[in-house]
């Protein structure tokens, strides 16, 4: 919003004319995000380290106990920080306005859940599965009104990969495929979300992805080269997933082990908010699971863990789940277990990316 006043001013003076570009809008919002919660997250972590803390579960391996009392729930701080930039230098069109509001309702859900969980005696406290349902199939339904303005006759479609201008149409069912797709992303954070820097260094990469896709759907001749829905005011969702990028950036810095501070469910239940927001509104959801690997893979060996403890009675398919437990089971160091989860979301990324030249 601020960004197009100052555009409007290009008449009075050619450094204005910098706001018309969106890679310039993109890249002022990655800096000014990452240095507003870089100093704002020392702040938070000063100010209430000692109100919001981390209660660690007895799920988790021996060694995590130790965590237990870390100032958390800081994504009420970086969130908030990608929200406001995104607002102030993005357009206020229907996509970014929907992206915005979906990873704020997910950011309150996740607050609440964290602040619920402090005040109860037992660590498993906080909303119940039902009521995270009800958020997220509202969310759904906001999407498919949404769809029908932006996308028109394709409201009720994905695109499908590999193969150029195909899509399925899945009409009604639609509102029940987005509700899943923000339900699963949501959920997938959360269970990565689960060593230092492991949970914000797996969604960067996805995030870079989804921002370059909005850009590229957002450029009529970008679109029709690499045989991608054009989606007019699209390429706005870059300056959204910058100002997450950048937020995420300067929050990593106080998170990578040992860690200084977690992001907590605000944080997490945002982020898949914000990712799913971000392929729902690019058209992009199938794609989402080859850039979000990881997190489809650490949601996969919950799923799978459940389902064979159930059907062999009592026995376990990997060591303790979410995927990344195992692998600290086996004696993986952290650190050397969030790297190479990182390195495994940039290879998923650099597919991802592929996959649009190949159709």
């Amino acid at each position: 919003m601020l960004a197009d006043l100052l555009e409007s001013l290009k008449g009075y003076h050619i450094a204005f004319n910098l706001f018309s570009y969106l890679t310039f809008r993109s890249a002022l919002a990655f800096l000014l995000s990452f240095t507003l919660s870089f100093f704002l997250l020392r702040w938070y972590i000063k100010r209430f380290g000692r109100r919001m803390y981390e209660r660690i579960s007895e799920d988790v391996p021996e060694n995590h106990r130790k965590k237990e009392g870390t100032p958390s729930s800081a994504g009420v701080v970086f969130v908030s920080v990608a929200l406001v930039i995104t607002l102030l230098l993005a357009s206020p069109v229907p996509e970014v306005l929907t992206a915005v509001f979906t990873t704020f309702v997910m950011g309150v859900m996740g607050f609440t859940d964290d602040v619920l969980k402090l005040r109860k005696k037992e660590k498993k406290g906080g909303l119940t599965k039902r009521v995270k349902l009800v958020f997220q199939l509202a969310l759904g339904l906001l999407f498919a009104l949404v769809a029908l303005r932006i996308f028109g006759e394709k409201a009720f479609t994905t695109q499908l990969l590999f193969l150029k201008n195909y899509f399925i149409h899945m009409g009604w069912f639609y509102v029940i495929f987005v509700s899943l797709v923000l339900a699963g992303t949501a959920n997938g954070v959360n269970l990565t979300d689960g060593l230092d820097g492991l949970a914000a260094g797996v969604v960067l990469f996805p995030l870079v992805v989804f921002g370059v896709i909005a850009y590229v759907e957002g450029n009529v001749k970008f679109a029709n080269y690499l045989n991608l829905l054009y989606i007019k005011d699209a390429g706005h969702l870059v300056v959204f997933a910058s100002s997450l990028a950048g937020s995420l950036v300067a929050f990593l810095w106080y998170n990578t082990h040992p860690a200084e501070v977690f992001m907590g469910d605000v944080g997490s239940q945002a982020l898949g908010g914000a990712l799913g927001s971000l392929a729902i509104l690019t058209k992009q959801e199938i794609l989402l699971a080859v850039a979000g690997g990881v997190l489809v893979l650490e949601t996969l060996s919950v799923a799978l863990q459940i389902g064979y403890f159930r059907i062999s009675g009592g026995k376990r398919l990997f060591r303790m789940a979410p995927l990344h437990h195992h692998f600290e089971k086996l004696g993986w160091a952290e650190a050397k277990i969030v790297v190479r989860f990182w390195i495994l979301s940039l290879l998923f990324s650099l597919v991802a990316l592929a996959t649009l030249k190949i159709r």
